[in-house]
């Protein structure tokens, strides 16, 4: 049964991610590409909360081997934004209090605000310069607050608590750092000379 279940599980998260990939607007990726590429030697800082947050991380450190200056939001070793950068916000439901509040933050000093979100006329969504529509999470019973669903034990029968979306995100910015060697004539070579060689 457990092997059966797990099997449902990984084709289902693997369809849905795939749809959702496919279901990227090639303009808001194109914008996306332009902006990082533009603001490569000024700040760029990312963020996200619960698992969306740790996908913000592994995309940050893939920045980093690219060369990129970028902070994730919340470290102690974070500078200030200004104008001149860039804030990467991943929320699925677009409405997670920690980011919406970052976002505000930013736009108050004239960052530019990229939004990863399924919902683009969330908070989130309607703060952002640029968004772009990652599709996966489902509307769970009305509450779409992360902290909020976690406490009430709501989740999807396969996908448990917006599993969809920080997979497919996950893919789409590995996916990003791909492009963004294309375009800069980097090789995995590159990247190593920056990989940590202690830890």
């Amino acid at each position: 049964m457990e092997i059966e279940w797990f099997r449902r599980a990984y084709k289902e998260i693997l369809e849905k991610a795939r749809e959702a990939l496919e279901g990227v607007d090639e303009e808001q990726l194109k914008k996306m590409l332009d902006v990082l590429l533009e603001a490569r030697y000024h700040k760029i800082l990312v963020m996200g909360v619960g698992r969306s947050g740790l996908v913000a991380r592994a995309f940050a450190m893939r920045l980093m081997h690219l060369g990129f200056n970028v902070y994730v939001l919340g470290e102690t070793i974070t500078p200030a934004m200004t104008k001149d950068d860039v804030f990467i916000a991943i929320s699925g439901s677009g409405s997670s209090t920690l980011v919406v509040a970052a976002a505000k933050v930013a736009k108050d000093v004239g960052a530019t605000v990229i939004a990863i979100t399924s919902f683009p006329d969330s908070p989130l969504g309607k703060l952002a310069d640029h968004v772009v529509v990652v599709k996966g999470r489902t509307k769970v019973a009305g509450e779409r607050d992360y902290f909020s669903r976690q406490l009430l034990g709501i989740h999807e029968p396969l996908a448990p608590l917006g599993t969809i979306f920080e997979t497919s995100c996950m893919i789409f910015l590995d996916s990003i750092i791909a492009s963004l060697m294309k375009r800069l004539g980097l090789t995995e070579e590159d990247l190593k000379r920056r990989h940590a060689t202690v830890g």
